[in-house]
This record gives structure tokens, C-alpha cells and sequence, in this order.
């Protein structure tokens, strides 16, 4: 057990409090999407291949700028990051709102803009600023505090967005979106990054390039890579075409809400209790066991009579090990690599978990239209939970040495 004070300086503190409001906000919205195709499908005629796709799409982009906002969060600081990014949030919103939502112009607004926003200030940023701020034996507990946050906004977003849908419609619904991220603008200003990452595995030159090349060439740093594909196709296929598929089945359509929101509350027991076994037991081995068990808990979901109690046991289970995978994943990255690129090199892997996010999304939707039902996306779900559970076996949980600066 380490003796070291938790927080080391009162930024660091300030830092995770903010951050932490800014996940709630972005992933708390984000996490709706799915609640709203219903509504989008009657008045503005998304069908679900085009609603799969602009989703998927939200995420690819949502990958592929994080490592440039990874980037931007150590060169300029991740307020000036997560600043930029809720800029870039709200435009598409307001947009929307405006009623630029058909079309390419649905595309656009939901699909491009949003998902840049999202690359910003979703869960990539704020937990690399964060994991700054700590040193290696309380890292994993310091970022699990974060996505924990972002697994409250999980629980109360599906919640009151599905009563906002009921009582007073999507258009506003949207407009208090809007609202929230205003909010988000403001708390970004109170984050902090610091000039000299705190840690004992960071006394190295290297420019982001050096940082990227070692990265690439590291076998550790692929299968991490690989395996956080897999948490991608999980999660999207999950929010995005949940409430389709309890329709489908005959359940109450009340049902998937309670499913996502199980997801947020459990999801919170799950991060930080992934965040203290990664620093009590081998961080790979942890991984290993979280996708294995998401593979269990989607056989037990398909596999049984569709229930009202099997819903809630789905959403408990998979609550648990819906972002779990987040903790041990960036003290992986940090352990092995170090924290003075960590924004841009946890942004790489997080452009596979969105490649994976991109694709559940979009395929499930293809499926669905194909076949008019989910199986094959599911069955798919769990050859990948097995191939994500072998593949984090080989990682080295070594710190890279570097020769010390003169």
C-alpha cells in the first residue's frame, strides 16, 4: 500500500473535480444518442443504416482527433484541449437545432461536428491530463475517478432524456444539450496541466514523433491497441441500437433506458474497481478478465428468454465492465511509455477503440436492414470478446528505459 499523499498540489485536485464535471456533461449527452432515433426516424425520415452510420461516424471522428487534441493537450495544455472540443460540440448542436438536421446536413451536425467535439472532451482528454497529475501508484485510481464521473452522466442521461422525449420533445431536449455545454466551456477553464508530468518514468527528450515511432514499434502498444478495438464494437452496438432491439424482442420500451441507465451505475462500481485492481494485480490479466466476462454476460443477454430480469441482469453485468477497460488501458500506456506524451499516445489507441465503435455502430445497423434482427452483430460481439481476452496475454508490463538526459 502506497504511503504517498493522494493529492500531491491543490491544481491536481481542481484538475480532477473539473474534468470530472466535463465527462458527465460529454459523455452524458453522448451516451442518448441512441434515445432519440425514434423520433429522428418519424420527423426526419433517418432510417437506421443512415442513423448507424452518422453514429458510427461521430465516433470514427471522435477517434481519429484525439491523438490531434492529445497533441494539442501537451503542447498547449488540456484546457485550451477540452475548450476547443466543446466549441466544437455546441456548433453541432446549435446547428442541428437550427434545423440543419436532414440529410448530409444530419451527417454533418451529429456526425462530424460532434464527433471532433467529442475527440476533445470525452473520456481520452481529460483522464491523460489527470493521469498527469499523479504518479504511478495512484494513476489508475485518479483516472478511474474520472471515468467513474463519466459513468454517473451514463446513468442520469438515459434516464431524464427519456422523460424530456415524453414531455416536452427532442428540439428542446436538444436546447438543454446546449445549455449543459456551455457549461462545459466554462469548466474546462479550471484545468490544469502540468509543465513537468508528475512520475519517475519521464526524465527523456522525446519529441511526440520519437514518442509515436517507439510506440508503434512496441508489440505491447499494438496488442493494447487490438484489444481496445474490441471495447469500441462493444459499447457502440450497445447504445446505439439497444432500444431497437428491446422493441424487437416484445419488451416494454421503457427497457432499454433502464438498461443504459444500469449501465451508468454500475459502470461507476466497475471503473474504480478496475482502477484499484490495476494496481494491486497485473494490469493485462485484468483486461484479459473484463472482455472475457462481457462475452459471458452477452451469451446470458441473447441466449435466454427475452425478460424484463434478464434486462436488468444484462445491464448490471455489462455496467460493470462497460468502461473498466479505461483505467488499466491508460496505466498501461503510462506505466510502459511514461506520461510525457501520454494524451497523444492513449489518442492512438483510442482511435481503435472508435475504428471498433465506428464499425458496431454502422454494421449493426447494415445487419439489421440485411437480416432484420442483430444476431450476426452479436455474434460477432462474442468471437471478439474472446479474441480481446488472448490478446492482452503477451503485453510486457515493463517501463521503457531510456538513456538519462545529460
Amino acid at each position: 500500500m502506497s504511503s504517498e499523499k493522494f493529492f500531491t498540489t491543490k491544481k491536481a485536485l481542481i484538475t480532477l473535480i473539473a474534468a470530472s464535471l466535463v465527462v458527465i456533461v460529454s459523455l452524458g449527452i453522448r451516451q442518448t444518442f441512441g434515445l432519440f432515433f425514434f423520433d429522428f426516424n418519424t420527423d426526419l425520415d433517418i432510417s437506421i443504416s443512415h442513423f448507424g452510420f452518422v453514429i458510427g461516424l461521430q465516433l470514427l471522428m471522435w477517434g481519429v482527433f484525439s491523438p490531434v487534441f492529445g497533441f494539442i493537450t501537451d503542447k498547449y495544455g488540456g484546457a485550451t484541449a477540452i475548450f476547443i472540443g466543446f466549441l466544437f460540440y455546441l456548433a453541432g448542436l446549435l446547428m442541428f437545432y437550427s434545423g440543419l438536421n436532414t440529410g448530409y446536413l444530419f451527417t454533418l451536425t451529429i456526425g462530424l461536428l460532434i464527433g471532433i467535439g467529442l475527440g476533445g472532451t470525452a473520456i481520452s482528454i481529460p483522464v491523460s491530463v489527470v493521469a498527469k497529475h499523479f504518479p504511478s501508484s495512484n494513476r489508475t485510481i485518479a483516472t478511474g475517478i474520472v471515468t467513474c464521473a463519466g459513468s454517473f452522466g451514463f446513468f442520469v442521461s438515459p434516464l431524464l432524456v427519456r422523460y424530456s422525449l415524453i414531455e416536452i420533445g427532442w428540439e428542446i431536449t436538444i436546447l438543454y444539450f446546449c445549455f449543459l455545454l456551455g457549461i462545459g466551456l466554462i469548466t474546462a477553464l479550471f484545468i490544469s496541466t502540468p509543465k513537468t508530468p508528475v512520475g519517475t518514468n519521464d526524465n527523456n527528450n522525446q519529441t511526440a514523433k520519437e514518442a509515436l515511432i517507439e510506440a508503434l514499434s512496441n508489440k505491447s502498444f499494438i496488442f493494447l491497441t487490438l484489444g481496445f478495438f474490441v471495447c469500441g464494437w462493444h459499447i457502440a452496438l450497445v447504445a446505439t441500437h439497444i432500444p431497437t432491439y428491446i422493441m424487437d424482442r416484445g419488451l416494454p420500451d421503457w427497457t432499454a433506458a433502464m438498461i443504459l441507465a444500469l449501465v451508468g451505475v454500475f459502470n461507476m462500481i466497475g471503473t474504480m474497481g478496475s482502477g484499484y485492481l490495476a494496481t494491486k494485480f497485473s494490469k493485462k490479466k485484468v483486461l484479459s478478465a473484463i472482455y472475457l466476462l462481457r462475452g459471458i454476460s452477452l451469451i446470458y443477454f441473447l441466449f435466454l428468454p427475452p425478460s424484463v430480469f434478464n434486462s436488468v441482469v444484462f445491464g448490471v453485468t455489462f455496467g460493470l465492465l462497460w468502461l473498466s477497460t479505461v483505467p488499466p488501458t491508460n496505466g498501461l500506456v503510462g506505466h510502459i511509455f511514461g506520461t510525457k506524451h501520454i494524451g497523444l499516445l492513449y489518442g492512438i489507441v483510442f482511435v481503435s477503440h472508435q475504428i471498433g465503435s465506428f464499425l458496431g455502430a454502422y454494421l449493426g445497423g447494415v445487419f439489421y436492414e440485411m437480416y432484420g434482427n442483430f444476431d450476426y452483430a452479436w455474434y460477432t460481439s462474442i468471437a471478439l470478446s474472446i479474441f480481446a481476452g488472448l490478446i492482452h496475454l503477451p503485453i510486457t508490463e515493463k517501463s521503457i528505459e531510456r538513456p538519462q538526459a545529460a
